[in-house]
Protein backbone atom coordinates (compact mmCIF):
# COMPACT_ATOMS: atom_id res chain seq x y z
CA UNK A 1 0.00 0.00 0.00
CA UNK A 2 1.06 3.75 -0.65
CA UNK A 3 1.49 6.68 1.87
CA UNK A 4 -1.86 7.06 2.18
CA UNK A 5 -2.00 10.98 3.83
CA UNK A 6 -5.19 11.85 5.69
CA UNK A 7 -7.66 14.66 5.10
CA UNK A 8 -5.53 16.61 7.79
CA UNK A 9 -2.02 15.62 6.47
CA UNK A 10 -3.43 17.13 2.91
CA UNK A 11 -4.90 20.43 4.57
CA UNK A 12 -1.71 21.06 6.98
CA UNK A 13 0.41 20.52 3.72
CA UNK A 14 -1.56 22.81 1.54
CA UNK A 15 -1.72 25.66 4.83
CA UNK A 16 2.50 24.90 4.93
CA UNK A 17 2.66 25.34 1.16
CA UNK A 18 0.64 28.64 0.99
CA UNK A 19 2.80 29.66 4.32
CA UNK A 20 -1.05 30.50 6.68
CA UNK A 21 0.99 27.61 9.02
CA UNK A 22 4.43 27.08 10.18
CA UNK A 23 5.46 23.59 9.14
CA UNK A 24 6.43 21.13 12.04
CA UNK A 25 8.87 18.45 11.97
CA UNK A 26 7.59 15.30 11.82
CA UNK A 27 7.39 11.89 13.59
CA UNK A 28 7.71 8.16 12.22
CA UNK A 29 6.15 5.96 14.72
CA UNK A 30 5.39 1.91 14.04
CA UNK A 31 1.79 0.58 15.00
CA UNK A 32 0.80 -2.86 16.42
CA UNK A 33 -2.67 -2.56 16.02
CA UNK A 34 -4.36 -4.33 12.73
CA UNK A 35 -4.89 -1.18 11.37
CA UNK A 36 -5.49 0.12 7.37
CA UNK A 37 -5.09 3.89 7.50
CA UNK A 38 -8.08 5.90 6.03
CA UNK A 39 -8.14 9.97 5.26
CA UNK A 40 -10.17 10.30 7.86
CA UNK A 41 -7.91 8.74 10.73
CA UNK A 42 -6.34 10.79 13.46
CA UNK A 43 -3.26 9.82 15.74
CA UNK A 44 -5.39 7.62 18.53
CA UNK A 45 -6.50 5.43 15.89
CA UNK A 46 -3.13 3.97 15.85
CA UNK A 47 -1.44 1.98 18.54
CA UNK A 48 2.42 3.00 19.05
CA UNK A 49 4.91 -0.28 19.50
CA UNK A 50 5.82 -0.09 22.88
CA UNK A 51 9.20 -1.31 24.61
CA UNK A 52 12.22 -4.23 23.64
CA UNK A 53 14.74 -1.04 22.06
CA UNK A 54 12.28 0.55 20.48
CA UNK A 55 11.57 3.97 20.18
CA UNK A 56 10.04 6.78 17.59
CA UNK A 57 12.37 8.25 14.57
CA UNK A 58 12.02 12.25 14.39
CA UNK A 59 12.76 13.01 10.88
CA UNK A 60 15.51 15.47 10.65
CA UNK A 61 14.21 18.13 7.73
CA UNK A 62 17.52 17.97 5.67
CA UNK A 63 17.80 14.16 5.44
CA UNK A 64 15.21 14.29 2.95
CA UNK A 65 16.64 14.05 -0.89
CA UNK A 66 14.22 15.54 -3.32
CA UNK A 67 13.78 14.77 -6.87
CA UNK A 68 12.11 16.94 -9.47
CA UNK A 69 10.91 14.38 -11.85
CA UNK A 70 7.39 12.43 -12.62
CA UNK A 71 6.68 12.38 -10.22
CA UNK A 72 8.45 14.41 -7.70
CA UNK A 73 9.81 13.05 -4.48
CA UNK A 74 10.88 13.42 -1.04
CA UNK A 75 13.13 10.43 -0.05
CA UNK A 76 14.40 9.40 3.93
CA UNK A 77 17.26 7.78 4.16
CA UNK A 78 16.61 3.76 5.57
CA UNK A 79 15.55 3.98 9.44
CA UNK A 80 16.58 0.62 10.75
CA UNK A 81 14.88 -0.24 14.05
CA UNK A 82 16.42 -3.26 16.00
CA UNK A 83 14.46 -5.05 18.90
CA UNK A 84 15.36 -6.67 21.94
CA UNK A 85 13.07 -8.94 22.37
CA UNK A 86 9.39 -10.24 21.23
CA UNK A 87 7.47 -7.32 20.71
CA UNK A 88 4.58 -9.17 18.51
CA UNK A 89 3.20 -8.60 15.43
CA UNK A 90 3.80 -4.85 13.52
CA UNK A 91 1.73 -3.46 10.52
CA UNK A 92 2.80 -0.78 9.37
CA UNK A 93 3.87 3.25 10.81
CA UNK A 94 2.09 6.53 10.92
CA UNK A 95 4.01 10.01 10.90
CA UNK A 96 2.33 12.71 13.24
CA UNK A 97 3.79 16.46 13.52
CA UNK A 98 5.85 17.40 16.24
CA UNK A 99 4.21 19.95 18.12
CA UNK A 100 0.55 19.15 17.47
CA UNK A 101 0.68 15.70 17.39
CA UNK A 102 -1.60 15.28 14.39
CA UNK A 103 -1.41 12.28 11.76
CA UNK A 104 -0.38 13.80 8.74
CA UNK A 105 -0.05 10.22 7.08
CA UNK A 106 0.49 6.71 7.39
CA UNK A 107 0.90 3.36 5.56
CA UNK A 108 0.54 -0.13 6.28
CA UNK A 109 3.26 -3.20 5.05
CA UNK A 110 2.49 -4.87 1.99
CA UNK A 111 3.34 -7.96 3.82
CA UNK A 112 1.88 -7.55 7.57
CA UNK A 113 2.03 -8.04 9.88
CA UNK A 114 5.42 -8.55 10.35
CA UNK A 115 6.11 -10.86 13.40
CA UNK A 116 9.11 -9.64 15.85
CA UNK A 117 9.89 -12.52 18.00
CA UNK A 118 13.62 -12.25 18.77
CA UNK A 119 16.35 -10.10 20.24
CA UNK A 120 17.97 -8.58 16.81
CA UNK A 121 14.49 -8.89 15.21
CA UNK A 122 14.49 -5.61 12.75
CA UNK A 123 12.34 -3.58 10.11
CA UNK A 124 13.91 -1.26 8.07
CA UNK A 125 11.31 1.93 6.54
CA UNK A 126 12.38 3.86 3.84
CA UNK A 127 10.06 6.92 3.48
CA UNK A 128 9.39 8.09 0.38
CA UNK A 129 6.59 10.87 -0.34
CA UNK A 130 5.75 11.25 -4.20
CA UNK A 131 3.50 14.60 -5.68
CA UNK A 132 2.22 14.53 -9.13
CA UNK A 133 -0.55 16.38 -10.71
CA UNK A 134 -3.97 14.57 -11.55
Amino acid sequence: MSVLFTQRGEKTALQNLVNQTAPQTLILRLYSNNKTPTETDVAGDYTEVVGYGYSSTTLTPSNFVFVEATPTTATYPTITYTFTGAVGYIYGYFVTQTSSGNLVFANRFTNAPIQIANDGDQIRVTLTIQLQNA
